[in-house]
């Protein structure tokens, strides 16, 4: 038996049962790891002895009869934006090469606290403010599909994980679609959850009003798990609810005859390859076949959404970064004469390029009469746009459009052409601006690469987004699917 590919459910189930125990789950794992990450370049710290440790605990526990957790014996990867206490978090920068946190984030505890075991902490772009995990400090991440290929991002070291077998779970972090565009890359799930239903705390943060902390797994099934274990209200994040709920697997099985589906006519009627547009077409025809009562629909602003919020992010990214001075904690310039030119080299040496463009646009947004103007205007417009879902969500139940207008680009194109790039998170930043839920699940392949087809709900519905995924995944039996992987 191969414990790597087993599901994070089959995997729970057999350490619980003593079939297997926790630690030859933990070593499969790392052993995987260590045959393939010279390469795929998915992990930038392995907690190798943190993990055998928590291995050791969880048999521990099934020896002496001990009640287990959700998680029990399964391994997770953790975007390294993640805070993780005594465990270094880069962030994919030089700037926080070295940063070792005094704290876990909430969702790091909540794992802790039903027994998943964490190995390592996952590559991404730096400071999550990309789409292709080529700008890490740390070196590109490839896609275990086609290493030739970039993983998407900025989870991408975390997807490719997944993908790779080298963890059954993981975290990620989405602002405008890092963890769906990634997923779809993959051939992955990803879920990007409601604004507030997951803790905050302790995730480094990118854009504010935007973030939020997701999960990826190769079927429905086990996302939704790890999403179980982190949603919830936690008194250390303002920006969290106290949303009372049902169990999200509970509902996964309860089918979507009758649903009411949208396919907004907007979406569909952008540029993208059309591949990627006949397969999510096909995919629309199954979910009536289901049972699904699928009607087309508009979402009027959709040509102000990347405007929105490429205006909305980087100001929050220029007001985010300013911590990063050489003072604090993070990168500090060895050779200088003056507090501002501590500053200067500091930042100029500890930052890769591409979040220098970001801060450097966002400075002149908030620095200047006119960039203020935009930004003011940018908030109007993203309110326009949340009253474009909600009417929609008076009569529908979930949306749906393609993942990404593209299939995963080669290693290096984001160069040559970064509208591509930048481009590829056009479907799923509407879903940050209004706060909404969302996943992508796959949904078949176009010359062996993945695509992905997004599917929104409206805010804490996720239920709905989660048994619509799960049924599609049961009928296209692409649940797990590894691709010769």
């Amino acid at each position: 038996m191969d414990i790597t590919r087993l599901t994070a459910m089959e995997i729970r189930e057999k350490v619980i049962n003593k079939e297997i125990s926790s630690k030859e789950v933990v070593k499969a794992h790392l052993n995987r790891i260590k045959e393939l990450d010279e390469e795929l370049n998915a992990f930038i710290t392995i907690t190798e002895e943190e993990a055998l440790k928590a291995a050791e605990r969880v048999d521990e526990k099934i020896k002496n009869g001990e009640s287990l957790g959700k998680l029990a014996g399964i391994p997770i990867g953790v975007k390294d934006n993640i805070i993780t206490k005594n465990v270094r978090t880069t962030c994919g920068s030089k700037m926080l090469e070295n940063y070792i946190p005094p704290y876990d984030a909430t969702v790091i505890e909540r794992i802790k606290a039903e027994d998943g075991i964490i190995l390592g902490k996952t590559n991404l772009d730096e400071f999550a403010g990309s789409y292709s995990t080529e700008s890490s400090y740390f070196g590109v991440t490839k896609n275990p599909i086609d290493t030739e290929r970039v993983p998407g991002g900025s989870s991408g070291g975390s997807t490719a994980a997944v993908k790779a077998h080298e963890v059954a779970l993981a975290l990620g972090s989405d602002t405008g679609g890092s963890n769906r565009q990634p997923a779809s890359y993959c051939g992955i799930v990803g879920i990007k959850p409601t604004y507030g239903l997951v803790s905050r705390y302790g995730l480094v943060p990118l854009a504010n009003s935007l973030d939020v902390v997701g999960t990826f797994g190769r079927n429905v099934k086990d996302a939704t798990l790890l999403l179980e274990v982190i949603r919830g209200y936690d008194e250390k994040d303002p920006t969290s609810m106290e949303i009372e709920g049902s169990s999200y697997l509970e509902k996964l099985k309860e089918g979507i005859k009758g649903m009411k589906i949208a396919l907004p006519r907007e979406y569909m009627n952008m540029d993208m390859d059309s591949r990627v547009k006949g397969k999510v077409m096909e995919t629309v025809k199954l979910f009536e076949i289901l049972g699904g009562h699928v009607e087309e629909v508009s979402l009027p602003h959709v040509e102000h959404y990347w405007a929105t919020y490429y205006l909305i992010v980087v100001s929050e990214i220029s007001s985010n970064m300013a911590r990063y001075d050489g003072v604090g904690y993070g990168y500090r310039t060895e050779d200088y004469d003056s507090l501002d030119e501590l500053y200067i080299k500091s930042r100029t040496e500890g930052f890769g390029e591409e979040i220098k463009r970001s801060i450097l646009a966002g400075t002149y947004i908030l620095g200047s009469k006119e960039g203020r103007e935009y930004y003011e205007k940018a908030f109007r417009v993203r309110t326009l746009i949340k009253e474009d879902f909600d009417k929609v969500f008076e009569k529908y139940d979930v949306i749906l459009t393609p993942t990404t207008p593209n299939l995963p680009f080669k290693i290096g194109d984001s160069i040559k052409n970064p509208f591509e790039m930048y481009g590829s998170g056009i479907f799923n930043i509407p879903a940050n601006l209004a706060g909404l839920c969302a996943i992508s699940v796959p949904c078949g392949y176009v010359d062996g690469l993945p695509v992905g087809l997004q599917i929104i709900g409206d805010r804490f519905k996720e239920a709905n987004i989660l048994k619509a995924a799960y049924a599609l995944e049961e009928e296209l039996a692409l649940g797990g699917e590894n691709n010769g992987l």
